[in-house]
């Protein structure tokens, strides 16, 4: 399917984005797609949006600004903060979107975007559901878990890195940046077993393999706790057991405060995307919340 190539504008910039129509004459349900760490909107979402579409719904998948295809400055410079606010942009888009239905819309997360979508839904009553596949839901659990990977010494570089950056780009100045992925032992963000590896396999065209060395500031500022109890809608969370990455045990804590509706699969981080062994049940499992969902509404 060849999505249809869009944009919105988001604090002054034009986001790119994909338009995915559904397989429907009907007013459509629509589903707002962003990636997780770093992630662009041509690395892996369209085997999800592609299923979304042919059971009859939309998808506006896009990129943050600073990222991909998207305009803003500085790039490859992660933002919680900024990164919401496309969110909101992007739900506000979909809506308009020719074919949707706006009382129809859903936001759906992977990874560092699922702790994102939390928040989004939490402060607007305009959402119908939201998909958190393998949310980083707590900054803290996702540190100590990435201390582990690297040594004491090494961390606190790349912290006081960090913060340098920050005080940069805060003034006006370019970010100093650090590789998003690299092999285990090798200088990188995520520099954990497979994280290499599993970002290069899914890398689209627009996809660049740098990070601001802030980030770590970012990942460690995300606590979704309280907008999971918030939350009005129903929330679908997937939990993958044996997570690297995002602790499971942290992501089960955060999906009973949302009163989540709860899928474990009995893998690792990545392996529920396309092209591994988890996806099809993951994406199916999505679909099938969503028509329960919007059958309901």
């Amino acid at each position: 399917m060849t999505p249809v190539e869009v944009s919105f504008a988001s604090g002054g910039d034009r986001c790119s984005a994909w338009h995915f129509v559904g397989d429907s004459r009907e007013a459509r349900p629509v589903v707002v797609m962003g990636h997780g760490f770093g992630g662009t909107k041509d690395s892996g979402l369209a085997p999800f949006a592609e299923r979304f579409a042919a059971t009859g719904i939309d998808v506006l998948a896009f990129d943050y600004r600073g990222f991909g295809a998207s305009e803003g400055e500085p790039r490859q410079s992660l933002s919680v903060g900024r990164q919401i606010a496309d969110y909101h942009a992007a739900a506000d888009a979909a809506k308009k979107l020719e074919g949707v239905d706006p009382t129809k819309v859903a936001l759906w997360g992977a990874s560092f975007s699922g702790g994102h979508v939390l928040r989004v839904a939490a402060d607007r009553d305009d959402v119908g559901a939201v998909i958190a596949l393998t949310p980083l839901t707590s900054g803290m659990a996702v540190s100590r878990a990435a201390m582990k990977s690297r040594e004491l010494a090494t961390s606190l570089r790349w912290t006081l890195t960090g913060v340098r950056s920050k005080v940069a780009v805060a003034r006006g100045r370019a970010p100093t940046l650090m590789p998003l992925v690299s092999p285990v032992g090798a200088p990188g963000a995520l520099a954990l077993d497979g994280a290499y590896e599993s970002y290069l396999t899914m890398a689209g065209p627009t996809w660049r393999n740098e990070i601001d060395c802030s980030v770590g500031l970012e990942v460690l500022s995300v606590r979704t706790t309280q907008a999971a109890k918030r939350l009005r809608c129903p929330l679908l969370v997937q939990i993958a057991d044996f997570d690297q990455y995002v602790p499971a045990e942290a992501v089960a804590a955060t999906a009973a405060h949302g009163r989540a509706q709860v899928h474990h699969y009995p893998c690792d981080h990545f392996d529920v995307w396309s092209g591994h062994d988890w996806f099809d049940k993951a994406a199916a499992d999505q679909v099938a919340f969503l028509g329960r969902v919007f059958r309901a509404q």
